[in-house]
């Protein structure tokens, strides 16, 4: 069975609205439309490549496919012409309730039974990744859906937009596979993987509370 990857880009807030660019996702008067783009640096654009090796699948929201399918086939041959051989030459399956124009060479819409279409597509594939997308992340969050999440932490605050947790979340146990790495403009690379269980407590006033006292 393949993996389910979501590569996500939010804000210290985790608004994750359009990084992109000013028209990426203008609704709601979103006014930030492009605030990653400042903070790009080789060390997230390294980072960024490096996700996305391995990949024979993309798994896309019907808005982030729409952005993608007017961009990547026309990026041959540019700064960006690895990302683009690889998005153009693999399976682009996107969810979508409407009727997406599919001319990108190689997408397919996904049924009404998201999740029943997802676990199909687990077993057609290895490394499945997830880009934006923030309806469909509720999805599969919300039916623990993913193996990893690869989360780029911006430094700055937009106090409005989509969040990457927006609702579809359920309690879920995470565990970090590899230490955090900051680039320097100050982004922060996150990569957690699902565990199994969910969120324990307990009170911190106790001595077992999980603190190692150096025995």
């Amino acid at each position: 069975m393949g993996l389910i990857h979501i590569e996500m880009f939010a804000t210290l807030d985790l608004v994750g609205q359009a990084p992109g660019g000013p028209e990426e996702d203008p609704e709601g008067g979103f006014p930030f439309g492009g605030w990653q783009a400042p903070l790009m640096d080789e060390v997230s654009g390294a980072q960024i490549g490096e996700a996305y090796e391995g990949t024979d699948a993309l798994l896309l929201g019907r808005r982030t496919y729409d952005i993608f399918a007017a961009h990547w086939p026309h990026q041959g041959g540019g700064q960006d012409d690895g990302i683009a051989q690889l998005f153009n030459s693999i399976p682009k399956y996107v969810a979508s309730r409407g009727t997406p124009d599919l001319s990108w060479a190689g997408s397919t819409q996904l049924g009404p039974d998201l999740p029943a279409a997802v676990r199909e597509i687990r077993e057609r594939h290895e490394d499945i990744k997830v880009v934006g997308s923030l309806d469909l992340v509720q999805t599969l969050l919300r039916e623990k859906l993913f193996d990893r999440l690869d989360l780029w932490l911006h430094p700055v605050v937009l106090g409005v937009g989509k969040k990457v947790f927006a609702g579809g979340e359920v309690p879920t146990n995470l565990t970090l596979l590899e230490p955090p790495a900051a680039g320097g403009k100050g982004t922060v690379y996150l990569r957690y993987g699902l565990a199994e269980g969910t969120p324990g407590t307990g009170d911190m006033s106790q001595p077992d509370r999980g603190v190692d006292g150096g025995a």
